[in-house]
């Protein structure tokens, strides 16, 4: 039983970033447009949820004001 439970937590989430509907819920998901979600997945070179996911909470930290003001000093 531990077994399954592990497996079904580890199933990764994909983006299917050609079909309209599957690309603007996943960007609804995200807090995104469908359009910077494309850039993302372009960038990144990964339709992965969780990697997309993390790329785009490290984009949004480095954009804040702390710390920008951290990283001029």
């Amino acid at each position: 039983m531990e077994y399954q439970l592990n497996s079904m937590n580890a199933r990764k989430e994909f983006i299917e970033i050609a079909d309209e509907q599957d690309r603007n819920y996943w960007a609804t998901r995200l807090g995104v447009t469908g359009e910077k979600l494309k850039s993302v997945v372009k960038a990144i070179q990964s339709m992965e949820f969780s990697i997309l996911k993390e790329y785009l909470m490290m984009e949004k930290i480095k954009s804040g004001s702390t710390y920008q003001r951290f990283v001029n000093q």
